[in-house]
């Protein structure tokens, strides 16, 4: 007798819900692979595919779970009550015998977000001596292809490396970094899953769901209907560009000339630039995978609609956390650096209201926020200083995951009460509050009713700022390093600079988190 072959129509419905078609063999996704870290103190999930009702038993040291297929093939167990370390091997068993090697226990975090998340260890400050001294094998680190889904997939391309000086150097410099202070503080392996995409908007790794449901978002999917609906057309317009521009980029060649601009890829005909493509693609498949928390370095793409921002990001957060079941866990972000021409007067920014979009997140439930509004750089997008990026992310980590006595939190303000002719701040977090060159605070502009601000002298008093100036005899708001690169020198007595804010809300808008 024959074997039956699956139907094409089954090999089309696996592909397209991102799973492999099941047969005999126990299969495992990427992330179930030799290096891997699997989550201390909480039951750990391991998973994969096999045949329907197929038996499957997974065994690491002395843990031992078994699970049995459900009708499409899917099996998961939980393996509780591990003990931190390196564990050796684990096998698992069903029809055939798999086996995955050299997995540790400890802690496990996704870093996810844009390019200066993605930004490589190798282009960063101090590099060869980093790479030189990465023999960390107690790291493993786990990069999530580039992939963008219209649907949700269930796994990724990917593998498991070991920390070494071959292997740091194409790892995210941010994850990287955040992942050495905790390994150094808690004497423990620490498992890293990078997933970001350089030059992508906050709604690229939202749910499509979440999205679709919400009236304020209804502008990206229609955006993309629109797309989808003028694709045809607008790829024989990029055709036509396209030779043309290869007989032009010939030309001045030839000419000894800068070759020009080639022309723009329309968006339609595939999934990049969908919204909630890249979590379709490159977290969905993540989800299974058994957690401690998630960094996050993005806002660049979404600088100019801070107002959406402030629903957005929130709103991306929390559908994380329902997706992973994991209520609250903690999400630590960056928030942007100083970046572009610094101004000699007080203006409006796109950055500073993206900026105090992600500080207002902080409103939402076990979030963090490293600032970085000092390292920056002024011409490039991309500072290569992660390692105090990373340090501080991992700061807010050891403070409020664990618990240990570190100072972690940026100073930021608790109230501002008008005195006279004066405005008085007062600040949390800002023990030993400081100016880095001795010099008085800088950055602080105050306004009255007409909302023009003028830059304010500022002098310290313990945890407060008091601020004036002849220009604003009675000011009403203040603001603080607002500017795409501000001038500013504030720190508290842990050295971490003192976040922008304003206390206004003339531009835009704010729209609360939920």
């Amino acid at each position: 007798m024959k074997t039956p072959r699956l139907s094409l129509l089954t090999l089309a419905a696996a592909a397209l819900l991102g799973r492999p078609a099941a047969h005999a063999d126990v299969r495992l996704p990427a992330l179930i692979s030799d290096n891997m870290v699997l989550q201390q103190e909480v039951p750990a999930n391991v998973w994969g595919w096999a045949d329907p009702q197929e038996k499957v038993t997974v065994k690491l040291g002395a843990k031992t779970a078994t699970a049995t297929a459900d009708v499409a093939g899917k099996w998961s167990v939980k393996l509780a009550e591990l003990a931190p370390g390196v564990a050796g091997d684990m096998t698992i068993s069903g029809k055939n015998t798999l086996t995955v090697k050299n997995v540790a226990v400890g802690e496990v975090w996704v870093c996810s977000g844009q390019s200066n998340m993605e930004f490589v260890v190798k282009g960063a400050k101090e590099a060869e001596a980093e790479i030189k001294t990465a023999d960390r094998p107690e790291i493993r680190m786990f990069t999530v292809a580039r992939t963008y889904k219209l649907e949700p997939q269930e796994d990724c391309a990917g593998k498991w490396e070991v920390c070494t000086p071959e292997t740091v150097g194409h790892f995210s410099a941010v994850g990287y970094f955040f992942g050495r202070r905790l390994a150094d503080d808690l004497k423990q392996p620490i498992g890293l899953i990078h997933s970001s995409v350089g030059g992508t908007p906050a709604q690229a790794w939202t749910p499509t769901e979440v999205l679709a449901g919400d009236p304020d978002f209804q502008g990206f999917i229609q955006a993309w209907d629109n797309a989808v609906k003028n694709y045809p057309a607008a790829k024989v317009e990029y055709d036509k560009a396209l030779e043309k521009w290869k007989a032009d980029a010939e030309a001045a060649k030839a000419a000894n000339q800068p070759a020009p601009k080639a022309p723009p890829i329309p968006r339609g005909g595939d999934a990049v630039g969908s919204p909630g493509g890249l979590y379709n693609g490159m977290i969905a498949p993540l989800i299974p995978y058994t957690i401690r928390g998630a960094t996050w370095y993005q806002g660049e793409a979404n600088a100019g609609n801070a107002k959406q921002y402030r629903k957005l990001f929130p709103a991306m957060i929390i559908s994380w956390r329902e997706k992973w079941g994991i209520p609250e866990f903690p999400f630590l972000f960056v928030q942007l650096a100083n970046y572009m021409a610094k101004t000699e007067q007080p203006v409006e920014s796109n950055w500073a209201e993206l900026r105090d979009a992600q500080l207002a997140t902080l409103d939402l439930k076990n979030t963090g926020m490293a600032v970085a509004i000092d390292v920056g750089e002024e011409k490039d997008i991309h500072p290569k200083n992660k390692q105090e990026v990373g340090r501080r992310l991992a700061l807010n980590a050891l403070a409020t995951v664990y618990y240990r006595e570190v100072e972690y939190a940026s100073p930021r303000p608790l109230d501002a009460q008008i005195e006279d002719n004066k405005l008085r701040v007062t600040m949390r977090n800002a023990e030993g509050m400081k100016t880095t060159d001795g010099a008085a605070p800088k950055g602080f502009a105050i306004a009255g009713e007409d909302r023009k601000f003028h830059w304010a002298k500022a002098e310290l008093s313990d945890d407060h700022i008091v601020l004036s100036c002849p220009e604003v005899p009675k000011p009403v708001a203040v603001r603080y390093a607002w500017a795409n690169n501000p001038d500013v020198n504030l720190v508290n007595g842990a050295g971490l600079p003192v976040s922008p804010f304003r206390s206004d809300d003339w531009s835009p808008a704010p729209v609360a988190p939920k």
